[in-house]
This record gives structure tokens, sequence and C-alpha cells, in this order.
């Protein structure tokens, strides 16, 4: 099914991105792609350098009359998250994107499509190969491991790319110009527990599956469900009213995926089974009530099950119980300069528990890098004061808008003459790269655009086709009336 994208138009850009399908990549399993790309460049007989840290670097002259103009840098990421659904048979690092035309729309099947950042390489493909496009110097930077560390970016040296203009490819609303992003930051909190037999007991797996999910930063705004919020509510009401157990617990995959789903193992005391079950009812129609408007796919589903030889400590158990139905989650802060903005926010993305380890991930993100800070301290004292051990770590900073940009006001009036009417100028609650590149290269112009794609991060995940034909005739013209030297 995926060939039939090759039919739509720009072909030039879509049959870079057909073959972007069918080459893994998840993130920091880039090694076929990476290897993939600097073939093509080689193949152009383009100067093309991998760094040591695996970004690709292609550079492209400018092509005649337009020598007078400043170097432009196309900037996307080689890497995209694995996400599928449960019932979804798919090996990341073995297995193509079995991609597909839905209307207007290009989609995959169960899994994310990649197109987030598929779209900024095979457009920046495009261009390199074009033999009929006016431009000044081009280099082409693709990076490495966005999605989980953006140790591309943050690993790229000095002095390698000579342009002035940075064009990140990766937003995603055509129409939109964005010239700020948030920052963000780690946490991991661990635990270690002691595991304990039990007996008299009915086993019972819990499954929270049917929300949405999709980007912790894109969409945290939204009120979505978070598996791993939902599950750890009926998991602690129900140890206060039955003496329920946690064998184990396995919720989220992704820093910066909204959990969609969670599975749990418990015991109940046999004799208390009949009405544990009746309260998940309860539990879920009231959870649904809850989300009907934001996240209707909702689901809770129990059924009986062997009861596991061992359950976790009851002091453990409290802990985490505790510390999850303390942590931050959600929008935290809107922006009061940026109308309609998140400033901050949290995801709490995964919990673990199995064999006497309880693992936590969660990743903090804000405009303001002081208040990334704090709110990356707020959420380690929760684990902390509940006897885990927690860490913050990987922080990245936020890109500082200017909106007296040269290539915002170019881009603004090629858009303008060419569509109609003003591009919106946006900043964006995610962690873009240019934050980091822009801390390592600071003369360089920066602008963030792209098709329109919806629900990144998740086997939802899609792009508009139309849009990306209007994506590509926008960059072209930005190429074409790029500022003079």
């Amino acid at each position: 099914m995926s060939k039939e994208i090759l039919n739509l138009e720009p072909k030039e850009l879509w049959k870079h991105f057909y073959s972007l399908t069918q080459i893994p990549r998840p993130s920091k399993k880039e090694t076929q792609v990476i290897e993939f790309v600097k073939k093509f460049g080689e193949d152009l007989g383009l100067e093309t350098i991998v760094d040591e840290v695996g970004n690709v670097i292609i550079k492209k002259p400018a092509t005649e009359g337009m020598e007078d103009r400043k170097g432009i840098i196309l900037q996307g990421h080689l890497d995209m998250v694995p996400q599928k659904n449960s019932d979804t048979d798919h090996d990341f690092e073995k297995d193509p994107i079995d991609a597909y035309v839905d209307g207007d729309w290009v989609t995959a099947k169960g899994t994310t499509l990649g197109a987030d950042n598929g779209m900024g390489v095979a457009a920046a493909m495009a261009v390199l190969e074009a033999t009929d496009l006016a431009h000044g110097p081009i280099e082409a930077l693709m990076t490495i491991d966005e999605e989980t560390g953006m140790t591309g970016a943050e690993n790229l040296k000095p002095g390698i790319l000579d342009g002035d203009i940075l064009l990140n490819l990766d937003s995603e609303d055509e129409g939109e110009l964005y010239i700020g992003c948030a920052g963000g930051v780690d946490t991991t909190a661990t635990m270690d527990y002691t595991e304990e037999e039990i007996a008299d007991v009915t086993g019972i797996s819990i499954a929270v599956k049917g929300l949405k999910g999709g980007h912790s930063g894109l969409d945290i705004n939204l009120g979505r469900g978070n598996a791993n919020k939902i599950m750890n509510a009926l998991l602690m009401t129900a140890c206060e009213k039955f003496g329920l157990r946690l064998a184990e617990l396995q919720g989220g995959s992704l820093r910066n995926a909204i959990p969609r789903e969670s599975f749990a193992t418990v015991v109940v005391p046999a004799d208390k089974a009949d009405d544990f079950m009746k309260f998940v009812e309860e539990f879920t129609s009231i959870a649904q009530d809850e989300f009907k408007e934001a996240d209707a796919g909702l689901e809770i589903v129990v059924e009986a099950t062997d009861a596991p030889a061992k359950v976790m400590d009851k002091d453990a158990q409290a802990k985490l119980f505790k510390a999850i139905a303390e942590a931050p989650n959600g929008v935290i802060a809107m922006s009061e300069s940026v109308e309609g903005i998140v400033e901050t926010s949290t995801n709490l993305a995964i919990v673990n528990v199995k064999d006497g380890k309880i693992d936590v991930a969660s990743l903090q993100r804000s405009l303001v890098d002081s208040d990334r800070d704090k709110i990356g301290e707020q959420m380690k004292k929760v684990f902390l004061d509940n006897g885990f051990n927690a860490t913050n770590e990987g922080a990245y900073p936020g890109w500082k808008p200017n909106p007296d940009s040269d290539i915002l006001k170019e881009m603004k009036e090629s858009y303008k003459n060419k569509y109609g009417k003003v591009p919106e100028v946006k900043v964006i609650h995610a962690g873009l790269e240019c934050g980091l590149l822009g801390s390592t290269y600071t003369n360089w112009d920066m602008i963030s655009f792209g098709p329109t794609i919806r629900f990144p991060h998740s086997p939802d995940e899609k792009v508009n086709h139309t849009t990306v034909q209007r994506f590509w005739d926008f960059l072209v013209e930005t190429l074409k009336n790029a500022p003079k030297k």
C-alpha cells in the first residue's frame, strides 16, 4: 500500500518520504538511515559529512546568479518516534512503515507514520537533488536522536556549517511560522522494593487503553487522559477499599508521548474479587464521563488471571501510589506574553514496576528556562519525599523569539504574495532543536515551518498531503527570495 503515496504531489518530495518509510529509524537506532542519506549526498556529487555523533551534513553550491544570497541551512531530524497499537505486530528496528492515503491525509497502519520529521528530511533531499530551483548556498543538516534527547543537536560542533539562516522543517501547521520554542528537562525516579508471597487471593489483569495519547508538548493542553494517572487512581483507591496488591505495572513508553496505555497485574483477597470487579465498572464509568469530550475512546478492561507468585511490599506500594498521585501532570501555566500558548507543562510519561524495581520517567517543558528548572525540581522533590532516588538530566534551552528577523520579514512577504494572506507567527510549546542549535551558532537567523501533521508521537499520526504541496511551494519561494549577504 505504501507505494500509492508516490503518486501524490509534489512527487519530488514524496519519493524521498517513501524511501524513508522503508528504512527503520527509531530514535537511537539511526544507523541505516544515516548511511542511506550519506550515500544520497555522495551519489549527487555533493560534499557530504557525517560528524562524530552521526549528524549528516550535505552542502550544495548556489545556483547561477544566486551567489550573493545568504547561505541557508535546511534542518530536520532523521529519527522517528516508534509507537504502535498493542494489537499491531511491528518491529521498528526491522520493518518498514506501512503508509497509505486516507482521503486528504497520509497515515500508517497501526504505527506512527514518521512524518515527524520525515517530511522535513524529504524536503531537504528534494532541494539537494533539484536542478531547476533558484537558491543561494544550501546546507542540509540532518540530526539524530531529536525525539529522545536531542543529542545530535547538542553535540553539533561549531565551524562545520557556513550559513546564516536556519530553516527548521519540523513544525506541524502549514501557514504558521514559528520563531520560538520551549526548553525541557527529564526527571527520572527509581526505587527498589521487596517482593512478598501472598495467599488466598485472586489474580486480576487491568488494562487502561483506548486513549489518544499524542505529543507531550503540542497536545498537552487538549485535556487528554494520561494512562499512568488513570491507572494509579484506580489502584490507589482499590488498595484502600479492597486491600489490592500490585505485582507488575507497565504504563507508557516514551517521555515525549502522552501515555495512551497502562497494564497492571494485581491481586485482591479472593472473597473481595466480585466487589472489586463492580468497583472497576463504576470507576470506568466515572473516568469515561470525565474524558468524554477530550478522550472518548477510554476503556478499562479487567480479567481474572493466574495469581502471581509474589507482589510488591506494602510500604513501597504505598509510596509509589502516593508519589504518582502527587506528581504534577499537564498544563502548569499559560504564557502571559504569548496569548493561547502553554508556558510550562509536565508529562508523567512512564511508570514501570517489575522484578523488584520501579522506574518512573517524566518530561517537563517551559518557554522560560528558569521555570523549566523550577518544575523539574518540583517533580524531583515529589519522588525524593516518597523515598525514591530522583535526578534531573538532559536539560535543553528554549529558543528566544526574534520578531525583527530578516528571514521572518522575507517569508511573511513571500507567503502573502503567494497565498494572499500573512502567515501566523507563533511560539511552540515543544522542544525544537533550534534552541540547542542557536546556542552553538549564535549568528543564525531561525524560522521553523512545515506541513500540517496531526497526532504526532502516536499511531494516529497523519500528514495532510494538500499542505505538503503548499509547504514545498513556500520553501521553494523562500529559497528564491533569500536575503542578500
